[in-house]
Formats: C-alpha cells, sequence, structure tokens
C-alpha cells in the first residue's frame, strides 16, 4: 500500500459512462483510493481529482464523452483530469486534445492511476496532457460496484472474441478472459454482508465465461446459487448461442437467480446476421425465447437490436419487424447504428440514410411499447417479491419484481432493502410502472 500521507486531504470525484461492468470497475477503483488515502468528495465540494470513466459504443458515447469532460472541468477547475475507459483506449490522442485533461489512461490501465498521480503529484503538475502508451489488454481486474445498499455490479469476465463487423468492443475491452469462480463466489458472499440482496452479474461477453480457467458460465450459476447471503442473482445480457436449454432449465428450477433474460438479437434479418458476422441465425434466436417461455411463462425477456445497419435494405427491416412482431419478448432496446473507425462494416453497402434510421427506430419503440404493456397487464393481480430501493418525487418508492416489473409503493423507510411479496396493481398515473395493491 501507498503511504496515504502523500494523498492526505486529497478529494475525488468520479464520473461513469455506458455500461454496468464500467460502474463496477469505478466503483472498485473509488475503494482502492480511499485505501491510499483519497476520499470521495462530498457534495459541494472542489474535487483534486477528476476521474472520468468513458465509453465509446457508439459516435453518440464518445460525444457525450467529451460533454462530461468539459462540464466536470467546468465544476472542478482545478483538478487534476484522468480520463480511463474505452473512448481512451481507443482515441486516446483525440481525448488527449480534450481542454482540461492532465492524464489519459486506457482501459487496462485504470488501477494504474495511484502510481501515475505518484510520479505527477498534483502539486507540480505542468500544463501540459500526458497520454500514456496504450497497452493490449491481457489480465482480468475482479471489480463488484454498489448502487445504493441493494443491488451490486459483480464484474465475471471481460472483453470478448467475437469481432461483429459493426463494433469496436474487441479492440476496446480486449479478448474474452474471467476470473475464478471461488474468487467470484467469496466477492458475492462479501457483497451479502454489506446487505446487498441483489446481485447482476456483468460482463462483455458472459456466456463466454471460462476461457481463462477452463470453467463453464453453468459452473458459476450453479456455485452462485447456493451463495446463501444473497437473495437474488441476475444475469446481465447473454449470447443466444451460449444460452443453453442446460441453462434455461437451470434457471427455473434455481433458488436464487431471477426469470429475467437479456438477449442480443440485432437483426431478425438472417441476411443482416450475416453482414454483422454474429453467431447464430433468427431460428436459433427464436428457439432460445421459446425455450424460456415454455419452462418459465412469467419471465421478462429483454432484446437488443440495432436499426440501419449498412446493408440493412427495406426488406431486412420488414423482415426484423415481422420476426418481432410474433415473438413473445418483453421490451426491446433499440440502438441506431453507429459507424465506428477501423470496422469492416464501413466497407457494406448500402449506407441507410439518418430520416430512415429514426423512422425505423420509431417504428420498433411503438412495437415495444404494445409489447411491455401487454406484459405488464398480464401480471396485474399477480403475487410477486419485490426489492424496494429508495424514493422518488411525490413520496413515492419504487423496486423491482424478480421477472424485472418495476412497481411503485407509498413511501415506507422500514421496506427500504427487503424482499417484500406484494399483489400487483395497475399503472401508475405516468403509466410507465405498476403500482402495489397490498402486501402479502
Amino acid at each position: 500500500m501507498v503511504d496515504s500521507f502523500i494523498f492526505q486531504d486529497k478529494k475525488a470525484v468520479f464520473y461513469t459512462l455506458g455500461c454496468k461492468l464500467n460502474f463496477a470497475e469505478t466503483s472498485t477503483l473509488g475503494k482502492y483510493l480511499s485505501e491510499q488515502g483519497i476520499r470521495k468528495a462530498a457534495a459541494g465540494e472542489k474535487a483534486d481529482i477528476c476521474i472520468v470513466n468513458t465509453c465509446s459504443v457508439t459516435e453518440l458515447a464518445d460525444k457525450k464523452c467529451r460533454q462530461a469532460i468539459r462540464r466536470i472541468k467546468k465544476q472542478h477547475p482545478d483538478s487534476f483530469m484522468i480520463v480511463t475507459g474505452c473512448y481512451a483506449q481507443l482515441k486516446p490522442e483525440e481525448v488527449g486534445r480534450i481542454e482540461g485533461v492532465d492524464l489519459v489512461l486506457g482501459t487496462g490501465q485504470k488501477m494504474d492511476i495511484v502510481d501515475y498521480l505518484i510520479h505527477n503529484p498534483l502539486h507540480e503538475k505542468e500544463k501540459r496532457t500526458l497520454v500514456s502508451p496504450i497497452q493490449k489488454i491481457k489480465t482480468f481486474t475482479p471489480s463488484c460496484s454498489q448502487d445504493e445498499r441493494t443491488r451490486h455490479f459483480l464484474k465475471v469476465q471481460d472483453g470478448c472474441d467475437y469481432f461483429c463487423s459493426y463494433c469496436t468492443i474487441p479492440f476496446a475491452r480486449g479478448r474474452s478472459r474471467n476470473g475464478k469462480i471461488e474468487d467470484l463466489v467469496r466477492m458475492a458472499e462479501a457483497a451479502g454482508k454489506k446487505e446487498g440482496k441483489e446481485i447482476v452479474l456483468t460482463g462483455i461477453n458472459i456466456g463466454d465465461f471460462g476461457k481463462s480457467t477452463g470453467e463453464t458460465f453453468f459452473d458459476l450459476i450453479q456455485a452462485l446459487d447456493a451463495v446463501e447471503t444473497i437473495d437474488r442473482f441476475r444475469i446481465s445480457s447473454i449470447e443466444p448461442n451460449l444460452l443453453s436449454d442446460e441453462i434455461i432449465d437451470f434457471i427455473a428450477q434455481s433458488k436464487r437467480f431471477a426469470p429475467h433474460f437479456h438477449l442480443p438479437l440485432q437483426s431478425g434479418s438472417d441476411e443482416v446476421l450475416k453482414l454483422m458476422r454474429r453467431k447464430y441465425d433468427a431460428t436459433l434466436f427464436r428457439s432460445r425465447v421459446e425455450k424460456i417461455r415454455q419452462v418459465l411463462p412469467n419471465a421478462f425477456i429483454g432484446i437488443d437490436v440495432i436499426v440501419g445497419m449498412r446493408g440493412e435494405t427495406e426488406k431486412g427491416f420488414e423482415e426484423t419487424q415481422q420476426f418481432l412482431a410474433l415473438l413473445p419478448f418483453s421490451q426491446l432496446h433499440i440502438f441506431t447504428y453507429s459507424e465506428r473507425p477501423g470496422t469492416s462494416a464501413l466497407q457494406i453497402k448500402p449506407v441507410v440514410s439518418p430520416k430512415e434510421k429514426q423512422e425505423r427506430s420509431q417504428q420498433l419503440l411503438e412495437l415495444s411499447e404494445r409489447k411491455l404493456k401487454d406484459f405488464y397487464s398480464s401480471q396485474i393481480h399477480t403475487v410477486h417479491p419485490v426489492l424496494f430501493e429508495h424514493t422518488r418525487r411525490g413520496a413515492k418508492m419504487h423496486g423491482f419484481t424478480e421477472n424485472y416489473i418495476k412497481v411503485e409503493a407509498d413511501y415506507h423507510p422500514e421496506l427500504i432493502n427487503r424482499l417484500v411479496n406484494v399483489v400487483l396493481g395497475d399503472y401508475n398515473e405516468t403509466k410507465t410502472m405498476l403500482t402495489v395493491y397490498d402486501q402479502v
């Protein structure tokens, strides 16, 4: 451990963009800096160090990162500004040119921040930007973040070997790698001892778990299901070709894994899926959804779709729309295709116009809203355990059922961070969630 006197009275602020994996890593970094004597700045305090953990999944994400860096620097004008994460990994020189940035570190260098601060003392920093040589990412750093007291995000895997034609994640995050099951189980047990009730398993391609250790994702969820200090586990996005019958059947009889699935479809057209270099076709995807509905009829099924991919003709989009209309899912997560430098998709023709992308997105959004309303309506007057979280405006509190229905109830502080069986009522005034009819 570094002598904490070096950082005595130093305060830091953290800003995270992008996926839950980033949030888990920022949380772990914050704990590490705290051990070195750097405390988190309180609301209204001026920070000595600002750390921005960036995302670069789309061009819009890059733009949001730049805006965030400038905004945070304006709030803390005398701070030492450190930018790390995927945007920094992919475009370090571009990040280094943003006014106010002092240090740029790649994705694999997040935990090296203390070493860089030691060699670049805050009180001696020059008016220049240091862009660290961006390294290939080979190591796995376990991380676990905490959202309020209730939900933790456990990083079980990182990186991706798939190299889809539209995606830069393998370049930003490296090849697939993971932690050891025994270590991840210990982290889950520790989260439970800190009053955590729910853990979300996060990663870039979590179904690919085991490349580093010779284990499997099925081995992992079996081991975690035996962790008695945690009430509920959720699986974040998992590739349909890696979601086996074995995994689905296990979740159906699991003590702790929630009936909640998040599957990346991206397109319902086999032709477009081939252009994307995905590892499945529409038939396989349908079989996964139907299997879930067969053994878990009340499961929440969220689906990712990319609209306006290069090569997505009008026919290709219609195939996606028709495919989804007949699929028994709960909600869509719709992403507009964004061109990323260095990807092979840039060679594909034709190009979909911005106007057409917007119109297609709107059509799928309307379909998603209908599907979600149907799913929520099917659950009215049913009994579910809800993990209540915190207050909202109007003295309300909210939480989620095991099958990811967002519910609203009158505020009762004794219910926070508790699993409570409730009878679900109808929609609330904003039509965004169900109300609690009664406790059981």
